[in-house]
């Protein structure tokens, strides 16, 4: 009896060890696999059930970065094809070192020296934990910062251009969140990066249309730009001012309205601004922590004095700003959460040599305010509101060397090759007729050299409406029978990979029925038709596709309202 109890006494022990070992050495489990390639580098994002223990090393002809997960099994599919990156080409899993390992694969376009790191789960438990892959693409085409407004080769340069005080004001537009972070999402699980991604779009149409004005944009796509690398951009561009465009969120769904806030350091004077901080916070998780701006002196006290001047000065002027967005907001008739600018401390706003704002351009969590984020005819109302601000604010506080500074005085313009009259006039927003008189000029005819005298205007500068600026929809397509990723990609007019990573798919394989959200560029949505049926009207058509009557008569050339069972008719997109 004695031995028996012995013997379970030492085998129960060693038999549930046994047992434990496989869960051990598996204790881990990779869940998924995201790729977010941006112009700078390629982001690769490891969901995994516990926190990553990992090594890894490089591998040259041909060249692949090998990751080895320890004590960690697979939860999602592989291998997965890389087509919108220029580092990336593949990811796939490899026979691993030893049996608790799980080996990761990626297949490279060149060498890269890729940086790793682990993130923590949010606050809000978004994410869970993830180890983060950064490849930079190097030199390489599109990895500098996007700009919506290129300039022409025979463009002088800015400095020469400042000598003339012909140079351009800068606007740094930032579309908030991307890529791997969505930001805030609406009651109907709609994502706050994509309006803020359109509406900057739009924002900085409207400045480009601006005659002495340019745009640039710190994101022109769906990918992560890290906080600090936004300011960087702007600065790079040498931006005379950044403005950040997001859409607030609160607990409830009670809060609505715009608000702007503006850098102080002291404590944030609201719970919504403590919430925003909270938010960027989680947003710094998303993405990961940022460099820290570099010290250009070794004498830290002067330092720190230059960074304070410059800093006293970006913040007067944010709020001079901001007030100024706020006022056009509430004239465009777009309610206000708060109509004064709120004190912060966020990072986007934290550029000591740049004026900053951050925009909230409504409440997300608000059902109504989240419908009218996406409706274009209320973006173009942000938009022109934002613009319309900004241009005021610099016409009133103009920068030195730039052509509002000297809009009520002559300048001298060297004709260039390809330039015409009305070119010319457009540059400097005054009239081919008004050059002409200046210049007693018989013929519109210019000769490449020749010296042309601008008149200087008084009139205050209006912000042309831009027709038709880069807009994009996100739609429901219902997978048919026949029909597999590559058609529907190429019906849409977007990749694969695009349609994957926005449905979080892990395969290629589709379901009958099954529903795909795809966002698409406006004039690249598939054509709308519709049949007319015994009872059917124009109002009754146009109210079913929500289109106005006169949208449809113009897109069929109808010259009147009656309408022949089995017409055809082209419904048009709103």
């Amino acid at each position: 009896m004695l031995k028996s109890r012995l013997l379970r006494a030492v085998f129960f022990p060693f038999l549930l060890a046994l047992t434990l070992v496989p869960s051990l050495a598996f204790a881990n489990a990779l869940e998924g696999v995201r790729v977010w390639p941006s112009p700078d580098e390629t982001r690769v994002v490891i969901d995994l059930k516990s926190e990553a223990e990992y090594s890894y090393f490089t591998l040259s002809s041909p060249s692949r970065l090998v990751v080895d997960l320890k004590k960690t099994s697979l939860s999602t599919k592989l291998p997965i094809n890389i087509s919108d990156s220029p580092v990336l080409k593949k990811i796939r899993k490899s026979s691993p070192p030893d049996k608790g390992t799980y080996r990761l694969v990626f297949e490279l376009s060149r060498k890269v020296t890729p940086q790793l790191f682990k993130l923590a789960p949010t606050p809000g438990g978004q994410y869970g934990h993830r180890l983060v892959i950064d490849m930079p693409h190097g030199s390489q085409k599109g990895s500098t910062p996007v700009t919506t407004k290129p300039t022409s080769p025979t463009t002088v340069s800015r400095d020469a251009s400042q000598l003339l005080g012909t140079a351009d004001i800068v606007v740094a537009i930032d579309a908030g969140h991307g890529g791997e972070d969505p930001g805030s999402i609406g009651p109907t699980k709609k994502y706050e990066k994509h309006a803020t991604l359109a509406i900057s779009k739009k924002i900085a149409a409207q400045i480009n249309a601006t005659p002495g004005m340019k745009a640039v944009l710190t994101r022109g796509g769906d990918y992560f730009v890290n906080l600090n690398k936004r300011s960087s951009i702007a600065r790079k561009n040498k931006a005379h001012l950044l403005v950040s465009v997001h859409a607030d969120a609160f607990r409830s769904p009670k809060p609505r309205g715009g608000s702007v806030f503006v850098l102080n350091t002291r404590r944030a004077n609201t719970e919504i601004a403590r919430w925003v901080e909270n938010h960027e916070e989680q947003s710094q998780l998303l993405g990961g922590a940022g460099d820290v701006l570099a010290k250009n002196t070794n004498d830290k006290n002067v330092s720190q004095t230059l960074l304070d001047l410059q800093f006293s000065h970006s913040q007067k002027e944010g709020y001079k700003v901001a007030t100024n967005i706020l006022r056009e907001m509430g004239r465009a008739g777009i309610h206000l959460h708060k109509k004064e600018p709120v004190n912060a401390s966020l990072a986007v706003l934290k550029s000591p040599d740049i004026p900053s704002v951050l925009v909230e351009t409504g409440f997300i969590s608000n059902p109504t305010e989240e419908r009218l984020l996406f409706q274009r005819s209320h973006q173009d109302k942000l938009a022109r509101s934002l613009a319309k601000a900004i241009v005021q604010y610099f016409e009133a506080n103009p920068p030195e060397g730039t052509l509002f500074a000297n809009r009520g005085k002559t300048i001298k313009h060297k004709v260039s090759r390809g330039e015409s009259l009305s070119v010319i006039a457009k540059k400097y927003g005054t009239s081919t007729k008004a050059i002409m008189q200046t210049n007693k000029l018989k013929s519109s005819s210019l000769a490449i050299g020749q010296v042309l005298t601008i008149p200087g205007t008084s009139k205050p500068v209006s912000v042309p409406k831009v027709s038709n600026p880069v807009e994009t929809k996100t739609l429901t397509h219902v997978v048919q029978k026949g029909e597999y990723l590559g058609k529907i990609a190429a019906k849409y007019k977007v990749s694969v990979s695009t349609i994957k990573r926005e449905n979080n798919l892990k395969s290629d394989t589709l379901k009958l029925g099954q529903k795909l959200k795809i966002t698409v560029s406006m004039k690249d949505q598939p054509l709308r038709k519709h049949t007319v049926k015994s009872g059917e009207f124009l109002g009754k058509i146009a109210s079913k596709y929500s289109v106005s009557v006169s949208g449809i008569r113009k897109a069929n050339n109808l010259r009147s309202d009656q309408l022949a069972v089995g017409q055809v008719l082209i419904i048009p997109r709103n």
